[in-house]
């Protein structure tokens, strides 16, 4: 045969992937021959175009091209669904194939398809890996500041055990056990929360332990830095059920991004709230703190995604997945964020997810 084509076809057009003899890479679907090979079970052999009423009015009948002879076979998906043809052409008239040559190209039919197969599952495999980084990116990124918190009250101690009297010591060792099975529980959310192909049902808490959650993890990294840290939450509804989902993420880096920014003896105010409708819940979660602050540039930076990491008061070390990763990871839940800011005068971050 002069001509053989491989091609796949949606509502409007042929789009030739693969082709020998003739130069054609795209065609609307109403001047092909292959939209019929998809009406068929096992293939479609024209011997003389020219005598086919189906094509009279085609321009590939005459000339320049002239074709004559037609024999598709259709390329069936995994779903058994016809998506498009391996055929043959030439450009003169022939008697029907034998049928071993037939056989012949639905074999080779059956390999394009085996190929089109592995190259989803390899890009397939590749979104996976590409998953499983990015979570144990998350991971590393948030549980480094509750470590770093847990690691600096154990030095104090080591320091200067002798310093500090009993009852202290007892707050902090216990402040440290609380913060460990914290981090933990952090841990086990991000990859819980990166399992989509399982279809885990998301799991539900509510403001008060939400906020015995951010004090376990975060009272450690703001002591050890001489930073005080309240979190407040609204006592009227405080027992009502939310989703847990991605919560604790978006929190800590938060919480986290302002331990960095603001100096010692500086104060972070974190405020957890819920607006209730008819059928609706609003989460309203707020971070204030008396930190460096932020310019209005780096501000739209943030907003628009583009902000890169600088280092904290004391020179704790930015990767800049922070507000990016809480960017996301609200975008992913339909939330908005807001924020105000003043050099040297503290940021505040206000945070909206709905619950429908």
């Amino acid at each position: 045969m002069e001509i053989s084509l491989i091609s796949f076809i949606d509502s409007y057009t042929q789009w030739i992937v693969s082709r020998f003899g003739l130069e054609i890479y795209q065609t609307p679907i109403d001047d092909t021959v292959c939209q019929f090979t998809l009406g068929e079970e096992d293939h479609l052999e024209i011997e003389d175009l020219s005598k086919d009423e189906r094509f009279f009015a085609k321009d590939f009948i005459g000339d320049p091209m002239n074709l004559k002879y037609y024999l598709g076979i259709p390329l069936k998906s995994s779903k058994g669904l016809n998506i498009g043809s391996l055929c043959v052409i030439d450009n003169k008239a022939h008697g029907k194939l034998s049928q071993e040559k037939i056989e012949q190209l639905k074999i080779i039919a059956r390999q394009i398809i085996a190929r089109i197969n592995d190259a989803n599952s390899i890009k397939s495999l590749q979104n996976r890996l590409r998953l499983q980084t990015d979570t144990y990116k998350k991971v590393a990124h948030d549980i480094r500041g509750p470590i770093a918190g847990i690691i600096g009250l154990a030095d104090m101690i080591a320091n200067d055990m002798d310093e500090y009297p009993k009852a202290e010591l007892q707050k902090i060792v216990g402040m440290m056990g609380k913060s460990s099975q914290s981090v933990l529980d952090l841990a086990d959310e991000i990859l819980r929360s990166s399992l989509d192909q399982l279809h885990c049902a998301p799991e539900v808490f509510n403001l008060r332990i939400f906020k015995e959650k951010l004090d376990k993890l975060y009272q450690p990294q703001a002591f050890n830095k001489q930073i005080n840290l309240d979190i407040e939450v609204n006592l009227a509804f405080e027992s009502v059920s939310i989703k847990k989902d991605k919560l604790m993420q978006i929190s800590g880096n938060l919480i986290s991004n302002a331990i960095k920014f603001t100096p010692s003896g500086g104060n972070i105010k974190v405020m957890l709230d819920l607006f209730l409708e008819t059928d609706n819940k609003t989460l309203i979660l707020e971070v204030h703190d008396s930190g460096t602050g932020i310019s209005q540039d780096a501000v739209d930076e943030i907003l628009n995604g583009i902000a890169e990491s600088s280092d904290g008061t004391i020179g704790e070390k930015g990767y800049g997945f922070g507000l990016p990763m809480v960017r996301k990871l609200l975008n992913e839940l339909n939330g908005e964020m807001r924020i105000e800011s003043k050099i040297g005068e503290g940021s505040s971050f206000h945070i909206r997810i709905p619950y429908i």
